[in-house]
């Protein structure tokens, strides 16, 4: 089993900036890779960034030069570094692991509203 948990939502104004935490525990061995999703009132859940376990980035287009994904694979933990925050980024915020086997594993989330 792997356990997800973010941290580091909140509200913040246009132009601000934020970093997401999701701390991993359990069978991170079998993990492979890492992402933030987001999920905006009534919108479809969507990929924001991504980071393999050999350190692999992608990222959405809407996110690309304001957004950063990382790890510190000390801490068992992944962050995504957002700035130059906009309205329309407003969602929250989840955690993802892929793991081997087919396995996704999702944490609970974290609420980030941007606005003024």
């Amino acid at each position: 089993q792997v356990q997800l948990v973010e941290s580091g939502g909140g509200l913040v104004q246009p132009g601000g900036s934020l970093r997401l935490s999701c701390a991993i525990s359990g069978d991170i061995g079998s993990i492979y890779r890492m992402g933030w999703y987001r999920q905006a009132p009534e919108k479809q859940r969507e990929l924001v960034a991504t980071i393999t376990d050999g350190g692999r980035t992608t990222y959405a287009d809407s996110v690309k030069g304001r957004f950063t994904i990382s790890r510190d694979t000390a801490k068992n933990t992944v962050y995504l570094q957002m700035n130059s925050l906009k309205p329309e980024d407003t969602a929250v915020y989840y955690c993802n692991a892929d793991r081997v086997y087919g396995i996704t594993t999702w944490g609970k989330g974290t609420l980030v509203t941007v606005s003024s």
